[in-house]
């Protein structure tokens, strides 16, 4: 979900089952490829929704699911499970990149973090507006969230698709305006989309929220010690009516983002561990038998684990799993919508039209306002190499708001009603806004067919 920099050493060679694998350890590693598969489960979910065994496709997420043993346990629906559950799992890694981008990210310092700030501002202020002006006295009023979202998998995806004539400075700018956005819209859901609050239960939470930040202060570094009590704050935001998945978010704050050791540390530690192992004058498939060079790979691990913060570690860990399971199960059980009757009317519908419009333009127009005027008034610079024809070609991009949207758009409208116009509005508005910005990133990645800026 965020653009890294890695140093590629030749692999060893191959085994027969890693060349028959090969292809699909390749796709899995392109930009694109969660995207892609995010697409694949929608399609799938559309389909399965209006075919012959539509019925079949709501009877399973309203499965009733109990986790726990008996006369303790906690039962809800399938659906419940994935959206208050799985999804605190994607909220706690988006709160673990907030965490490193504001730390030692593109967010660590005012002047780097003015530009995706303020675009990210106006790509939240305005699309809320323009939906406002479509439903602010209609059932419609409290969608208004809806359209405040940017889906960073889509767009990364999207901008991944134009390979290396996209400018790596816009590739963090858009990262950066993604992190930002999605820390504004977990605000919204916190502050506009609670219903009632159990305080009692929510000072539980902040307790162990506060035991977690205690462990960190004691250098606690081990992710499951992390983990247990993570879940056991998201068991008491589920029971307070604080959406569970803030949980995840909060929760990620107090991850250690420090190492053990430092650099110079590891360098000396690496160093005199490799010698050793080179020393024990053991080669080839003997290895396996040398307990001694065992020993020796078992504290370069252990080396090698101290170099890293847990933070660094569990968001290596989860990345692959949120893009490629959690994601795609969340678009599977919550993007088929049963088409029936006059479609068209839908999207006269002051929902889908606030929706529509809150993201192919509130999104792209709000963006560049507020990125020229943080500028403009001295807040901000522009990142070398990128042009403000590049930065309103990314801000389209923005207007992909899927995930988060369809997200919201539950805890907007939980009794069901004009949920089906939201999410055409959400699946029109990323579909046109993600193609106008990959024409116009084509476009401004080749200067000879672009008008020159003003």
């Amino acid at each position: 979900m965020s653009v890294k920099q890695t140093i590629t050493l030749p692999p060893p060679r191959p085994t027969p089952i890693e060349r028959l694998l090969s292809p699909f350890q390749d796709f899995f590693r392109t930009a694109s490829a969660g995207g892609i598969v995010l697409i694949v489960s929608t399609i799938v979910a559309l389909a399965w929704a209006n075919s012959p065994w539509g019925a079949s496709y709501e009877h399973l997420w309203e499965t009733p699911l109990t986790v726990g043993v008996p006369g303790f346990g906690l039962t809800y629906s399938l659906h419940h499970w994935i959206n208050d559950g799985l999804m605190a799992v994607f909220f706690f890694l988006v709160g673990l990149e907030i965490k490193r981008e504001v730390l030692a990210g593109e967010l660590a310092s005012v002047q780097r973090a003015a530009l995706p700030a303020a675009a990210a501002l106006g790509g939240m202020v305005v699309p809320a507006l323009l939906y406002a002006a479509f439903n602010a006295r209609g059932q419609g009023a409290p969608g208004w969230g809806i359209p405040m979202a940017t889906d960073i998998a889509f767009a990364l995806g999207v901008l991944a698709l134009l390979g290396p004539r996209t400018p790596i400075a816009l590739k963090v700018f858009l990262t950066a305006l993604a992190i930002v956005d999605d820390l504004g819209a977990v605000l919204v859901i916190a502050l506009f989309y609670t219903e009632q609050i159990v305080w009692g239960t929510l000072g539980l939470g902040a307790l162990l929220l506060g035991v977690l930040a205690l462990l960190n202060r004691l250098g606690a570094r081990r992710p499951i010690v992390f983990t247990l009590v993570g879940v056991l704050v998201w068991l008491a935001f589920l029971k307070s009516g604080v959406h569970a998945t803030v949980a995840g978010v909060l929760v990620a704050m107090t991850i250690p983002v420090r190492t053990r050791i430092d650099t110079r540390e590891f360098l000396d530690r690496g160093r005199k561990l490799l010698n050793a192992f080179d020393a024990t004058g053991e080669e080839g498939p003997r290895i396996v038998t040398s307990h001694r060079q065992q020993a020796i790979i078992q504290d370069l691990e252990t080396t090698c684990n101290h170099a890293q913060s847990p933070l660094q570690r569990m968001e290596d860990a989860l990345h692959d799993w949120v893009a490629f399971v959690i994601i795609p199960i969340f678009a599977l059980a919550n993007a088929g919508i049963h088409l029936e009757g006059d479609v068209g009317a839908a999207f006269a519908h002051p929902v889908t039209l606030g929706v529509i419009v809150g993201l192919v333009l509130g999104k792209p127009i709000g963006i560049t306002l507020f990125a020229w005027l943080s500028v403009r008034v001295g807040l901000a610079e522009l990142p070398g190499g990128v042009s403000w024809r590049s930065i309103h070609a990314v801000s389209w991009l923005g207007g992909i708001g899927f995930t988060m949207s369809l997200f919201i758009s539950a805890l907007a409208f939980p009794a069901g009603a004009l949920v089906a116009e939201a999410k055409i509005g959400i699946f029109t508005a990323s579909l046109l806004a993600g193609g106008v910005g990959w024409v116009m990133l084509r476009r401004a990645a080749h200067p000879e067919t672009a008008v020159p800026d003003a």
